[in-house]
C-alpha cells in the first residue's frame, strides 16, 4: 500500500471518511476497481513516484491525479510487505478470479464427481487469495498451509456431497421446493468451508499474534515529521493473539457476507428464468445468463462485505492482552492491520 512508501509527509488514508460504512465502501470499490488490473509495471512506478512526491513534500496538495495514483498503489501493493499481490489473487481481480469457479458450482445437474471437482478448484483458489492478502507479520509455514488446504477441501467436499445426497430423499417436499433446495447445496459448501478456511490459513496468526501500533495523535504525527520519520516507523508494540482473534474472525465473517448473494441470488433467479419459455426454447443461453447473474451480483456485492469492517482496526488497548494495558495512543487506542 502506499502507507510503505518513503516520505515523512503522511498521505490521507481515504478521500472517503473510513469511520462509517458507506465511506468503507466508496473506498473499496476503488480498492476492488478491475480497472487497475490493467495497470503495467511502470504505471505502477509512475504512480508509485506521483506518491513520494507528495510524501517528501514537492507536491502541495492531493489531486485528482494523485487520488488515482494511490488507488493503483493500494489496490497492487500488500499493506505489510510493499510487493506487488500476484496478479490473479489481488481484491480488484477477486470477481473476475472467481467468476469461472463460482459458475461451475452453480451448474445445474452436477454429479458427485462434478461438485467434488468444483469445490476442489474453489478452495484452491481461496487458500491461494488468503494467503496472498494475509497479515505477513506471522506467515505461515507451507506445511500449515497444506494441512489448512486439505482440511478446507474436505470440509467443503463432505458438505457439498453430503446435502447433494439428502435433498433427493426429502419425498415430504414438492419438487420445486427441492429444486430450490439442490441450487443452495453449493452455498452451504462455501459458506461453511469459506469460513473455515480463512481460520485454518490464518490459525498462525491466533497461536502467535500479530502486531498492533499505537494510534498517533497528530502532535505524536507532527513530531515525527520533524524528525524525518514517519508512522511506518514506529515500532510495534508487540504481538496479540486477541487482536489476531478478531482479525481473523472479521474476515472469515466478510467472505461469508460476500459469498452468501453470490452463491443464493444468481441460483434462485435462474430457476425463475429456467421456467421462461424463451429460456426453455434456448437452453444454450442457460451458462452466458448463469454467468452474467454472477459477475452482476458479484460486482454489486463485494465492495458492500468487504467494507464491513475497516481494514486497518481500531481498538483499545485495555480490550487486549495485559501486556498493552495503558499502552495505547490517542484516546487509549492501537491499530492493527486486519488483512482482506
Amino acid at each position: 500500500m502506499s502507507s510503505s512508501l518513503p516520505g515523512t509527509r503522511a498521505l490521507p488514508e481515504s478521500q472517503y471518511d473510513l469511520s462509517t460504512y458507506w465511506g468503507r465502501v466508496r473506498h473499496t470499490i476503488g480498492i476492488t476497481d478491475p480497472s487497475t488490473l490493467l495497470v503495467s509495471t511502470s504505471g505502477l512506478e509512475q504512480a508509485k513516484k506521483a506518491l513520494i512526491a507528495y510524501k517528501q513534500g514537492q507536491t502541495e496538495e492531493m489531486t485528482p491525479e494523485l487520488w488515482k495514483a494511490k488507488k493503483i498503489v493500494d489496490s497492487t501493493l500488500h499493506p505489510d510487505t510493499g510487493h506487488p499481490v500476484f496478479l490473479p489473487f489481488r481484491m480488484s481481480c477477486f470477481v473476475l478470479s472467481n467468476l469461472i469457479v463460482t459458475a461451475g458450482m452453480l451448474t445445474p445437474g452436477l454429479g458427485n464427481r462434478g461438485t467434488v471437482a468444483w469445490q476442489i478448484a474453489n478452495q484452491s483458489l481461496n487458500v491461494a487469495i488468503n494467503y496472498s492478502n494475509s497479515n505477513k507479520s506471522s506467515p505461515l509455514s507451507w506445511s500449515k498451509i497444506g494441512q489448512s488446504y486439505a482440511l478446507a477441501v474436505g470440509a467443503s467436499c463432505s458438505v457439498a456431497v453430503g446435502l447433494n445426497s439428502i435433498v433427493p430423499r426429502l419425498k415430504k417436499l414438492t419438487p420445486s421446493t427441492r429444486l430450490i433446495l439442490g441450487r443452495l447445496v453449493p452455498f452451504a459448501a462455501v459458506a461453511s468451508a469459506g469460513a473455515l478456511n480463512v481460520f485454518l490459513m490464518r490459525g498462525e496468526e491466533i497461536r502467535t499474534g500479530i502486531d498492533v501500533f499505537p494510534v498517533l495523535s497528530d502532535g505524536d504525527k507532527a513530531a515525527l515529521a520533524a524528525q524525518g520519520k514517519h508512522e511506518s516507523d514506529v515500532a510495534s508494540l508487540g504481538k496479540s493473539r486477541k487482536a489476531a482473534t478478531l482479525a481473523v474472525a472479521e474476515t472469515a465473517l466478510s467472505r461469508v457476507l460476500n459469498s452468501s448473494p453470490i452463491m443464493v441470488i444468481p441460483a434462485l433467479v435462474l430457476v425463475r428464468l429456467q421456467g421462461r419459455s424463451w429460456l426453455k426454447r434456448n437452453p444454450r443461453y442457460t451458462t452466458p445468463v448463469n454467468l452474467g447473474l454472477i459477475l452482476v451480483t458479484s460486482y454489486a456485492v463485494l465492495p458492500l462485505a468487504l467494507a464491513a469492517f475497516p481494514q486497518r482496526q481500531k481498538v483499545k488497548a485495555e480490550s487486549l492482552e495485559g501486556e498493552f494495558h495503558g499502552r495505547g495512543g490517542e484516546d487509549g487506542l492501537v491499530v492493527f492491520n486486519r488483512g482482506i
